[in-house]
């Protein structure tokens, strides 16, 4: 009982309209900082690739737009079938490539501890908000060609994010990578299966 009245003050946060104006804007500017971090991998790849290369900031933009769907009380379905994905890819992604990077190198400054923060808590909002999510299997489908199609691209046409300390192990993050965009599909399909709400009430 007492799980469920505090989750359902949190849901009450969450879904407030405020607090999603907040966090459009934090993922406004997460957004931003992230193309332009990826500004100089651009540089160097060419432009049929460009799309495929900013993998988080782009998860983060379906996030953006996602949110303004619910300010003006409508389901972008796609976007948010790709918003449960790769959020949750992308952010355990990078988490799990700076914690290697630690292992590897012994330090990652606080740019490295920083990433795993932000990208951390760029999953976590991913499965928080899967109450709102009014994708079908048809968008997850999408989402999923979308998904593993960049995987494709990543690590059989080389356009991964580069990891400088990691590269040598390409093969095996490309290995892991696959196996988690699976486990993120699976999330999105258990997700569209039982449909759960916080509040236990018919919409």
């Amino acid at each position: 009982m007492f799980l469920r009245i505090l989750f359902t003050q949190l849901w009450f946060i969450l879904s407030h309209k405020s607090f999603l104006w907040i966090l459009l804007f934090i993922n406004i500017f997460g957004t931003v900082y992230g193309y332009d971090w990826y500004m100089w991998q651009l540089e160097i790849t060419e432009p049929k690739f460009w799309i495929f290369v900013p993998d988080s900031p782009t998860a983060t933009l379906f996030f953006c737009l996602a949110i303004i769907g619910w300010l003006v009380k409508r389901n972008f379905k796609l976007m948010e079938a790709l918003v449960l994905i790769t959020l949750v890819k992308y952010g355990v992604w990078a988490v799990v490539m700076n914690f290697l990077t630690l292992a590897e190198t012994g330090s990652i400054g606080w740019v490295g501890w920083m990433l795993i923060g932000s990208h951390f808590a760029m999953a976590v909002q991913g499965v928080l908000y899967i109450p709102n999510y009014r994708f079908t299997g048809r968008h997850i489908a999408i989402a999923a060609i979308w998904t593993l199609h960049n995987d494709v691209i990543d690590y059989v046409f080389g356009q991964m994010p580069i990891y400088h300390d990691l590269m040598k192990f390409s093969p095996q993050i490309g290995y892991f990578t696959f196996w988690l965009s699976i486990a993120c599909i699976g999330i999105a399909m258990w997700s569209f299966k039982t449909r759960l709400d916080p509040l236990q009430t018919n919409r």
